[in-house]
């Protein structure tokens, strides 16, 4: 059976460092045989279809050929519509009122639980917020991502650490589940 996916890739095309067009890697993810494969934005996010692995095979297999293509490592999550979906539909915070830069989605590797970020004093950030749902943390920064004091203290390594972590913004989280969706 075939399944749409969406791959995130961490940390790709941001201020001259690892340099990745995105028609290089659509013609590399056709290259391991994946169909329909489309690019949303420069920032690294890749949608296609494929038969054979699952999630977690499939990110490795990219991050592999990512690396012997450009020589470089790059962290990928992918996932499924299904899950997509359901952290839009599952927003602790009302989406439909915010302004998209407010609004932020980290993608985790695998599944976090509160023990993780206990030691954030969630109080002493309000009212910026964050919330957990299934290996994904939702953010509320009313100033944006690039103000925000509490998205800083969610990217240290002793919060992400043996975990790949990549945010986006609402507008894409929203793109994503459009274009994953079946055609």
């Amino acid at each position: 059976m075939t399944t749409t996916y969406a791959a995130l890739l961490r940390g790709i095309n941001v201020g001259g460092a690892k340099k990745l067009p995105m028609a290089e890697l659509r013609t590399l993810m056709a290259g391991l045989g994946y169909d329909s494969v489309r690019t949303y934005l420069q920032s690294g996010q890749a949608v296609f279809a494929c038969d054979h692995g699952d999630e977690d095979s499939l990110a490795a297999e990219l991050t592999g050929a990512i690396e012997k293509q450009f020589g470089f490592s790059v962290d990928v999550i992918v996932r499924d519509h299904a899950y997509l979906a359901a952290i839009a539909d599952a927003c602790p915070f009302p989406a439909a009122e915010l302004e998209a830069k407010q609004l932020h989605v980290t993608y985790f590797s695998a599944p976090v639980d509160a023990d993780r970020f206990a030691a954030i004093d969630q109080q002493s950030f309000l009212p910026e917020e964050f919330r957990l749902g299934d290996r994904a943390l939702y953010l509320y920064a009313p100033d944006g991502l690039g103000r925000s004091k509490l998205a800083e203290q969610l990217a240290k390594p002793r919060v992400n650490k043996g975990l790949i972590a990549t945010s986006r913004n609402w507008n894409t989280v929203l793109k994503l589940v459009e274009m994953t969706a079946a055609e």
